[in-house]
């Protein structure tokens, strides 16, 4: 990295990736030091930018420089569209933020898995509400011989019923359907992905597991809840986390097929307002197994 630190002024984190970033505005960057961002966000999957105050169209701009989006900047908030603060236990906007509190990677549960996020925060409550990122290649490393080699050969399905079923969060209200309206809970089949999957673009290999992911190929559900639950809990150990307390103005660019990340709890009658723009895998690498 050490190229890259001369190019940038970067500082980087008591654990396995990460780094802080200062000295340069998101809105306003000239291809070289683009260059040197993107290379910095490979090396160190997670880049931290303090005091950027980026309007949506800018953070939208800026994640665009990475790929084509899954979907623009959205709102990940407890304020609802008529400025209601949503904080009841059993309110359907609670339970998809509750449900956020496992480890994930995100969009493991539609055909493409996403290549990446921006997030960054508008409202912050007084304490709690940071966000946690572990490091699925250092965990990959971490795993002994005989773990390894038993799950590198396994494939396990990812679906967002399926984690927030198990975490109690599914929502109360259904469609026409009896399904949902809501991001994630498609019709089709739930896609089949590797444990282990290789990046496309550093070459390591990275576990690929989390809360969306449920009934490995081939094993019986408990045996593969087992599994998965143990390995999920190896993995998400210092020096392989981090947790970001945010402050008003910040922004992340993390690197979704490297990394899992988690919500965590705070106190929801305090109003919230983060805005997360999400990057889409290509499909080359990230399309799941069993879809075409």
């Amino acid at each position: 990295m050490g190229e890259i630190a001369r190019l940038l002024e970067l500082e980087p984190l008591d654990a396995t990736f990460g780094a802080v970033v200062d000295g340069v505005e998101l809105r306003s960057l000239d291809d070289d030091t683009f260059d040197a961002l993107r290379r910095a966000w490979l090396d160190r999957a997670l880049l931290i930018f303090p005091a950027q105050f980026l309007t949506r169209e800018e953070q939208d701009a800026f994640a665009l420089r990475f790929g084509a989006l899954e979907f623009s900047a959205a709102p990940i908030s407890n304020i609802g569209k008529d400025a209601k603060i949503h904080s009841q236990p059993d309110d359907d906007t609670v339970k998809a933020l509750r449900g956020n509190e496992g480890w994930h990677h995100d969009s493991t549960y539609m055909p493409i898995q996403a290549k990446g996020a921006v997030f960054s925060a508008e409202i912050v409550p007084s304490e709690g509400a940071a966000t946690g990122f572990a490091d699925m290649a250092a965990a990959y490393d971490a795993l002994d011989e005989p773990t390894r080699d038993l799950v590198s050969g396994l494939s396990a399905h990812h679906s967002l019923y399926y984690s927030q079923a198990r975490a109690g969060y599914l929502p109360s209200k259904r469609n026409d359907r009896g399904g949902y309206d809501r991001y994630g809970y498609h019709d089709g089949p739930p896609p089949l992905r590797p444990l282990v999957k290789i990046h496309p673009d550093t070459g390591r290999p990275n576990l690929l597991i989390g809360r969306h992911a449920h009934d490995i190929a081939g094993m019986d559900r408990l045996e593969s809840e087992r599994l998965l639950d143990h390995i999920n809990e190896m993995a998400c150990q210092p020096p392989r986390v981090y947790h970001h307390q945010w402050t008003v103005g910040d922004a992340v660019i993390w690197d979704n097929r490297r990394l899992m990340h988690q919500a965590t709890p705070y106190d929801m009658t305090q109003p919230r307002r983060m805005w997360h723009t999400r990057i889409a895998g290509e499909r080359e690498s990230e399309l799941a197994a069993n879809y075409v």
